[in-house]
């Protein structure tokens, strides 16, 4: 199992259904690669065709397809959208309206962020709108966890240990150290099907008052809800070598560089999934529950 944004989209699977496919198609249509080529060379002569054997290869940019500065770049833009609705939800925001700023924007975040898990051709505007209602849910939550919990610091911690990881994980995955593998994938598959039982059993018992908790919920708080913090930071990081993994099969690929966008919002995804999480486990290990 990988980021559903990138397991939605199939330029961004496994290449290996792809070229069962296209040899398909291929076996459907003989002749077309002899005819292709033939035609593509109608209207040169000999030095002509010369010239364009030595003249260089066109880059990856230049041919309009996807690179790692592509999807850099995007994801760091949509990672700034939501640093500044965060910073203007907590700074500009009247006290009394950040609790319904962060429910509508956890709302919309949610329904865009599924619409673009979905799509098979990213909308940059439907992935700049989730940032934005991304950070708008973030800076409520996180003066919510900092100040009604007491507790300063807290955001900055879990907002430094989210880029460590993030850093620690793509350093790993460039090392070749941590392989996607199938075994991999199918322990992802089974741990976050886990993780997803026991969210929705703690919601559950929580809206029925059952057990303790304070804030977290009844499986959630104390010993417990520390070691549960720690395997979801792990999912969380797990998920990031997925996703990574992802990417790169999109650049080796060639996929257009509109996915760019694809790539981005998936990692935007992933990265605040576990500053949730961060914010969560910490806000545990200092008392606050």
């Amino acid at each position: 199992m990988s980021n559903p944004v990138f397991d939605n989209n199939a330029i961004f699977r496994d290449p290996k259904k792809a070229r069962r496919q296209q040899t398909q198609r291929g076996a459907q249509q003989p002749g077309m690669v002899q005819d292709r080529a033939t035609t593509a060379t109608v209207g040169y002569d000999t030095d002509a065709l010369n010239r364009m054997y030595g003249a260089p290869s066109a880059t990856t940019a230049q041919t309009g397809r996807l690179t790692y500065d592509d999807v850099i770049m995007k994801t760091g833009g949509l990672l700034a959208v939501v640093v500044v609705m965060a910073a203007l939800t907590w700074f500009v925001v009247p006290d009394a309206l950040k609790m319904p700023v962060l429910v509508v924007g956890a709302l919309v975040g949610f329904v865009l962020g599924m619409v673009n898990s979905f799509k098979k051709v990213p909308s940059p505007g439907l992935i700049v709108a989730y940032s934005v209602a991304e950070g708008a849910f973030l800076g409520g939550i996180s003066w919510y966890f900092e100040n009604m919990f007491d507790k300063p610091g807290l955001v900055m911690q879990a907002v430094l240990a989210t880029m460590s990881t993030f850093a620690a994980c793509l350093v790993l995955f460039r090392s070749g150290k941590v392989r996607v593998t199938p075994k991999f994938t199918k322990w992802l598959l089974t741990a976050m099907v886990g993780y997803l039982v026991f969210s929705l059993l703690n919601v559950v018992l929580s809206f029925m008052n059952v057990g303790g908790g304070g804030a977290f919920g009844p499986l959630r708080g104390g010993g417990l809800g520390i070691l549960v913090g720690l395997f979801a930071v792990g999912l969380a990081a797990a998920m990031l070598i997925v996703d990574f993994d992802s990417i790169k099969r999109g650049v080796e690929a060639g996929v257009p560089a509109k996915f760019a966008w694809t790539a981005a919002f998936g990692l935007v995804v992933t990265l605040v999934w576990m500053y949730l999480e961060f914010l969560r486990l910490i806000a545990i290990l200092r008392g606050s529950n």
